[in-house]
């Protein structure tokens, strides 16, 4: 991202999901930034000479999950930390902070923190905090359990399928559940720590439930559960680590190196200078620069952030209240992990579990991310005549001068897709931008990526990934427990009952379980834990893989903008200094089509047709009439003025969703009736 203030670094730890990272200094500081660089130099290299996966994950693992420990703070209580930490002279100032963790400052000279974030709170700067010895023996103890099974690996692997397990792998397998568990609440808090601990006690102690229970079992040993989380890749080397340590750490290293070749500011700067004459041009600014800047950023509430400390003072010369501004400022944050081409982790997730290429993921994500901003862009229109917004002039260079000497910076993200076209695997379509991206820095004598920046950028391309890789392993815990219970199935069973067997009442069921979940858990997370038990549900009922994944994925990311957390509203809200839940409600007014749209996925045969599949002049005629329904929220929700022509959009809007005959045909008489009691209305109001 770009270059963030202490006060929006602030805002970002606050608002953030995943919790600040201590800000580390001296040897200390060079050392994480070295095996962080490492990390992702290996990384780089696995793409293109493979090791076995299962290795590979280990390996990764073993790497990261000892940076955690001594990147992110334990929460100790104060008198704790203190007799913990060596009497090396390290500030104390940290020892203030209870479970949410001291200050730290973002490092000058554009170089990234210790821990990949940019860490702040409501404390003061914790200047060159150290890890306590706590924190070194829990990041020993990780290196060693994660290292031990590779030494002869092939007899553990023997061991796992089926062989005894040796006090030593028993005694290993639980040390590391223990340190994820740990490295989870580290990195982002209490909610996933607990449910994982919930799995875990519902694996052991299963068979005490009744007989009659649906979600009773046999129970099972802590040899078995052992077995079953730390000997395969069904539990916590599954998928979702394999995301982690593959799709992963490579997006956030091209990320990386994006930001530090100047491409964040050049896609703002582009975004200004693109709508300088009409009066609605500073919001559908703001809504582009957020969608530019997702291609650096996964994070909905940094985008919102960066994108705020330059966008609302334009927003607020223009015109607009603060909480309209909140608004869109939210919505063009929560749009960076909804759009292609990188879209958020989740999205690497659907590809492994679909068994698709991400090529694929991103195709399915194309017309409902049209259908996303299609809805702001409508949006921002009827609020610019409703609060007469006007024009602003902004001092920034002309769109051709900008696209002339920088454009180049598309480049990298288009050789993604082409490369992906032309069959190459993600993995290496990433790398290869990547290279071509440090490249291209060399254009820009300001952000030419020399041997320092090029470190800089490694080792913030793998620190930023600690957060996302020990909530990854840990929900290995929920997948491999669900797998081996059959919990998922058997969830999806109470689901389909509670909703009578029907569709459209299991499809809200599946809705709103999905956002409850988001507001505890980050969206990684949130996403799989729905597609393993809520996914069989909507399978169970006809929903394709692709819809049902899809529709989970939506759900999870919008828990970032729905009431009462919407976290990206939270922060936009901070910024603007605006009312909390007047920005709340604006930011669901903006992102509206995508809480609707992805029924559509589910409820409808030509639902199929919004993920581009089926023949091509389906899926534009499909395309097409969304976009009216599209349009005719945006009426609903503020284009119209009176109650009735309001009510009736919304039918209406509804009725297209349908996407057959018979209710496309109803939806559009309902719109025109509605526009002709609005012109009605209008001319009985204004005769003249």
């Amino acid at each position: 991202m770009t270059e963030l203030s202490d006060r929006e670094a602030e805002l970002v730890s606050a608002h953030e999901q995943e919790r600040p990272a201590r800000e580390l200094s001296g040897g200390l500081r060079r050392g994480v930034w070295i095996v962080g660089g490492l990390l992702s130099a290996y990384s780089l290299v696995v793409v293109f000479w493979p090791i076995e996966a299962i290795e590979h994950r280990m390996t990764f693992l073993a790497a990261a999950l000892p940076l955690v420990f001594l990147c992110y703070r334990s929460g100790v209580p104060p008198l704790a930390r203190r007799l913990l930490r060596r009497d090396t002279g390290a500030g104390t100032s940290g020892d203030t902070g209870g479970d949410t963790g001291a200050v730290a400052e973002r490092p000058t000279g554009g170089e990234p923190p210790a821990g990949g974030e940019r860490p702040t709170g409501g404390e003061p700067p914790a200047v060159g905090e150290r890890p306590t010895v706590a924190d070194w023996v829990l990041a020993a103890v990780a290196l060693a359990v994660l290292v031990y099974p590779l030494f002869d690996f092939e007899a553990f692997r023997v061991r796992g399928s089926g062989a005894a397990l040796t006090g030593v792998d028993i005694a290993a397998g639980l040390a590391l559940t223990v340190l994820l568990l740990e490295a989870v609440r580290r990195t982002v808090g209490w909610s996933l720590t607990i449910i994982c601990v919930i799995f875990l006690i519902y694996a052991y102690y299963g068979s005490y439930l009744p007989i009659n229970w649906t979600i009773g079992h046999r129970g099972f040993d802590l040899e078995q559960i052992v077995s079953q989380l730390y000997t395969g890749t069904e539990g916590f080397f599954g998928v979702p680590m394999q995301v982690a340590a593959s799709y992963i750490i490579l997006f956030t290293i091209y990320g990386a190196v994006l930001d530090f070749s100047g491409a964040s500011r050049f896609f703002i700067d582009l975004s200004f200078a693109a709508f300088r004459k009409s009066r609605a041009a500073p919001g559908r600014t703001v809504t582009t620069a957020g969608f530019l800047l997702g291609t650096v950023s996964g994070s909905g509430v940094a985008t919102t952030v960066s994108l705020g400390s330059v966008a609302w003072p334009v927003l607020r010369r223009a015109g607009y209240p603060k909480e309209p501004a909140g608004g869109i400022l939210a919505a063009g944050g929560i749009g960076a992990i909804l759009s292609p081409p990188t879209l958020g982790a989740a999205a690497f997730i659907i590809a492994e579990y679909l068994q698709v290429s991400y090529l694929q993921v991103l195709l399915y994500a194309t017309i409902p991310t049209i259908l996303y901003y299609l809805g702001i862009f409508l949006a921002i229109e009827i609020d610019s005549r409703r609060f007469s917004t006007h024009a602003v002039e902004v001092d920034a260079p002309r769109a051709g001068r900008l696209l002339l000497r920088f454009g180049y910076h598309f480049s990298s993200l288009i050789l993604i897709i082409v490369l992906m076209a032309l069959d190459r695997s993600a993995f290496q379509a990433v790398v290869i931008a990547t290279g071509i991206a440090f490249a291209l820095s060399f254009l820009d004598p300001e952000h030419r990526m020399g041997p320092k920046r090029v470190a800089q950028a490694l080792a913030k391309g793998a620190l930023e990934v600690l957060p996302v890789t020990a909530v990854c392993a840990a929900a290995g815990i929920i997948v491999g427990i669900i797998t081996q219970t059959g919990l998922g199935l058997n969830l999806a069973d109470i689901i389909v009952d509670l909703a009578a067997g029907n569709l459209i009442l299991t499809t809200v069921l599946s809705g709103v379980a999905v956002m409850l979940l988001g507001l505890a858990v980050p969206v990684t997370a949130s996403f799989i834990i729905a597609a393993v038990i809520i996914g069989p549900a909507l399978l169970a009922l006809g929903v394709t893989k692709a819809e049902a994944y899809m529709f989970v994925f939506y759900y999870a990311v919008l828990s970032e903008v729905s009431p009462p957390t919407a976290l990206s509203a939270v922060a936009a809200a901070a910024i603007t200094g605006g009312n909390t839940y007047r920005t709340m409600m604006m930011t669901w007014r903006y992102t509206l089509p995508a809480f609707l749209v992805p029924f559509a996925f589910v409820l409808t045969p030509n639902g199929q047709a919004l993920l581009g599949q089926g023949p091509i002049g389906t899926v534009l005629l499909m395309t097409a009439v969304s976009a009216i329904a599209v349009a005719a929220l945006a009426l609903a929700t503020g284009g119209l003025t009176g109650w009735p022509e309001r009510v009736l959009a919304a039918v209406a809007a509804v009725l297209l969703l349908f996407l057959e005959p018979v209710p496309i045909i109803a939806g559009l008489a309902v719109l025109a009736v509605a526009a002709a009691v609005h012109l009605v209305r209008r001319k009985r109001k204004d005769p003249a």
